[in-house]
């Protein structure tokens, strides 16, 4: 139990209900059936709202469902991501990705009570969290481009949905050092726990307490909100080692299939 909410309970936040951690704007599509939730926009060439995230597939029709899929996002030229997790089927589901020239990356889904997280953080001081506004949102545009690789333009549209979005459940933030951005992060609210996504520091600042101070600024607005559980889905081989050391305690691992 964390903050009252069970272990199944927990997973269904981190693994279920972050499958609609997204506002939908204009190009993106929703592709929704029983056994299948996908998303396609072509806006985001690099990646980014372009993912299969749950495919329970018939054994018998899995490899021309995959083969399919593929060819889809490649004709688009879209760079995608395949989660598979334990709701996922067949069996083999992953192996079958992989013999179709996928590679995979190991993904730990997390949760943590807030308030033990925070008890175990301290924060530089000198780090400085704005909120994103009208007024930062170039800063946290600029940052998260540089820091995943990808082009500014399509996270410029979709922070402008975001910021349109009047009591939108999406609250991204920025840490300054020195007056500079070094940092972005993001945290989504449901009902029962907040979800942390998106976060990246720039390689010049890293080691430097950037990303600690991230999380702390996150969880604080949701604490605000009234929230006492966060999770979120951490790579085993960067972040989730950290957020171990935080407090955060693993629910099951997925694994991220992608093109090489």
């Amino acid at each position: 139990m964390l903050a009252g909410l069970s272990r199944e309970e927990l997973l269904h936040e981190a693994l279920v209900r972050t499958r609609d951690s997204f506002v939908r704007f204009e190009g993106m599509r929703v592709v929704r059936r029983p056994g299948w939730s996908q998303l396609i926009t072509p806006m985001f060439r690099q990646g980014g709202f372009n993912e299969v995230a749950l495919a329970r597939l018939d054994p018998a029709q899995a490899d021309a469902v995959i083969a399919a899929t593929i060819a889809e996002y490649e004709a688009l030229g879209i760079r995608f991501r395949w989660t598979v997790g334990p709701d996922s089927a067949p069996a083999d589901l992953g192996a079958r990705l992989a013999a179709h020239g996928l590679i995979s990356e190991r993904v730990v889904m997390m949760a943590a009570a807030i308030d033990e997280v925070l008890a175990r953080l301290s924060v530089d001081p000198a780090i400085r969290i704005g909120v994103v506004d009208a007024d930062r949102v170039e800063d946290y545009v600029a940052v998260s481009a540089a820091g995943w690789g990808c082009d500014p333009e399509p996270l410029r549209c979709y922070q402008r949905v975001l910021q349109a979005d009047a009591g939108g459940r999406h609250h991204g933030c920025v840490a300054y050092v020195g007056g500079v951005a070094a940092g972005i992060g993001n945290h989504v609210r449901f009902e029962r726990s907040a979800y942390l996504i998106g976060g990246v520091v720039l390689p010049e600042y890293r080691g430097r307490g950037v990303y600690r101070a991230l999380i702390a600024a996150r969880l604080r607005q949701a604490r605000g909100a009234g929230l006492a559980v966060v999770t979120t889905q951490a790579r085993a081989a960067t972040s989730a080692p950290i957020l171990a050391r935080l407090g955060f305690v693993a629910l099951t691992e997925c694994e991220s299939y992608r093109r090489a």
